[in-house]
């Protein structure tokens, strides 16, 4: 605790998302907006890498001096706050009464993995932080809705999106730790895999990782001929988590 601020008191940068706190200008109106400056940022973490970031580079990129990002944001830490709410942009609209909560949370699922994708720093940010931005629990909010009319109950519902929820996180982390370590990361996720695989059957041999050499030899760790960087085995263990959640929804 700092000074007479309580721990219920939220940050300012939450305070401002949530609409608790003036966001106007006194003054003349200036060229820079917190909209602006959070769009650029991410298109610099995008781009770039959470790492390149910087109050610097972001000035440099939008032809201000650094001072004036503190005009409108207090800080990095706020920044990444901002552009946590901001990158996710709306979550999908999903018709449980057409597609039933499967075929609504494997939207939801796929369309989250998307995310991660185009923005894979959000994987940084997020790692043991609960979500308490608008645009971010609007996410788990549309996620725990397809599970509306299933009878779970709500402690089920909310294991059920946590368990969908990491293994999405899980899958497209292990996709960015593979781009970050191949040193050519300007390649695809696909072609990054090729490397692993062929790296991997470099190094293990069938005496000491005898089950790591079986899935090896069997082509388990290549692309495949497909173009969908992962997507078929992303809808494979996609598949498997939903059947057990479906037997729990049948027992209900």
């Amino acid at each position: 605790m700092m000074g007479n601020k309580t721990d219920d008191e939220l940050p300012r940068s939450l305070e401002v998302l949530w609409g608790r706190t003036d966001r106007r200008q006194r003054g003349p109106p200036q060229a820079l907006s917190l909209e602006r400056i959070v769009a650029a940022a991410i298109e610099i973490a995008d781009a770039e890498g959470l790492h390149a970031l910087s109050m610097a580079h972001l000035a440099e990129r939008l032809g201000c001096a650094t001072m004036s990002l503190y005009r409108h944001v207090a800080s990095k830490d706020d920044l990444l706050v901002f552009m946590m709410d901001a990158a996710p942009g709306k979550p999908p609209v999903i018709d449980v009464a057409v597609d039933g909560w499967r075929g609504g949370l494997e939207r939801w699922a796929r369309e989250l993995r998307s995310v991660y994708y185009r923005h894979p720093w959000i994987l940084q940010v997020t790692i043991g932080r609960p979500p308490l931005e608008p645009g971010q629990l609007a996410w788990l909010d549309r996620g725990l809705r397809t599970l509306a009319g299933t009878g779970l109950s709500p402690n089920e519902k909310l294991g059920v999106i946590l368990l969908v929820l990491n293994y999405v996180r899980g899958e497209a982390q292990i996709q960015a730790g593979l781009l970050r370590t191949n040193e050519h990361s300007s390649q695809s996720s696909r072609e990054a895999q090729a490397w692993y695989g062929r790296t991997l059957a470099r190094l293990i041999d069938a005496e000491r990782f005898p089950a790591l050499a079986e899935l090896s030899a069997a082509g388990s760790f290549d692309p495949g001929d497909d173009s969908d960087d992962g997507a078929a085995d992303f809808d494979f263990g996609l598949a498997r988590i939903l059947d057990g959640v479906g037997m729990r929804v049948r027992v209900r």
